[in-house]
C-alpha cells in the first residue's frame, strides 16, 4: 500500500536531485537527513558492526554525490542510493573477512548495550541468513520495496526475487525453537 504522503516526498527529492545536479551541492544534505537511517540500519544488519555501518553509510553518501549526475529517473532515488550500498556493503564483507575474536566482540558489545526484548532473537535468525537473504529480507521487510525494486537494486528477476524471499519466509518460520512461529506475522506476503 502506497504511503499517503510518498508522492510528496518523491517529488521533494526530486527537486533535490535537480538541485545538486546543477551544482548546489549543500542541497545533498536533505537527501542525508531523508535517508540516513535508512541507509544505516541497511549496513548494521549487513555489516553487523555499528562503526562499521556508521562509516559505509558515510561512504555510501559520498559516493551518491560524486556519482548524483549519473542518477537517471528510470529507477526511484531511494533504488538507486541502496544499489549503491549493497556494493559498498559487498566490498566491506569480501575485504573484512571475518575472524572468531571480532565475532565475540561483537556479541560482547550486544550484551553490554541495552537491549529491545525482541533484538537476540533478530540477530540470532539474521545470522542464519547468507547476505543475499540478509539483503531481499531488509529491503522487503524493513524498507518494504516491492519485489520489481529489490530486483532492481540486486540485478535480478522479479519472480526470482519473490521465490527466494517466500524461501527465505518459510525458512525463518520454521525456526519454531527460536520463536520464529510467534513473530511468523512479521512477515510480509503478497505485492
Amino acid at each position: 500500500m502506497e504511503k499517503p504522503h510518498a508522492n510528496k516526498q518523491d517529488a521533494d527529492i526530486s527537486l533535490v536531485i535537480e538541485q545538486v545536479q546543477t551544482g548546489d551541492k549543500q542541497a545533498y544534505t536533505h537527501i542525508i537527513r531523508r535517508y540516513q537511517q535508512q541507509i544505516f540500519l541497511y549496513c548494521y544488519y549487513l555489516l553487523k558492526n555499528q562503526e562499521e555501518a556508521e562509516d559505509a553509510a558515510q561512504e555510501i553518501f559520498i559516493k551518491g554525490l560524486e556519482y548524483i549526475h549519473q542518477f537517471v529517473p528510470t529507477v526511484s532515488f531511494s533504488a538507486w542510493l541502496y544499489k549503491i550500498a549493497q556494493n559498498h556493503c559487498n566490498d566491506l564483507l569480501k575485504r573484512n573477512t571475518r575472524t572468531f575474536k571480532s565475532f565475540i566482540q561483537y556479541k560482547l558489545k550486544l550484551k553490554q548495550q541495552p537491549i529491545h526484548e525482541y533484538t537476540d532473537l533478530i540477530h540470532e535468525l539474521m545470522d542464519q541468513l547468507t547476505l543475499e537473504e540478509r539483503q531481499i529480507l531488509l529491503l522487503r521487510s524493513l524498507e518494504e520495496y516491492s519485489y520489481e525494486e529489490i530486483a532492481t537494486i540486486m540485478e535480478l528477476k522479479p519472480s526470482t526475487i519473490r521465490k527466494k524471499y517466500e524461501r527465505l519466509r518459510k525458512k525463518l518460520i520454521h525456526q519454531k525453537e527460536k520463536g520464529g512461529k510467534k513473530y511468523e506475522h512479521s512477515f510480509k506476503t503478497g505485492r
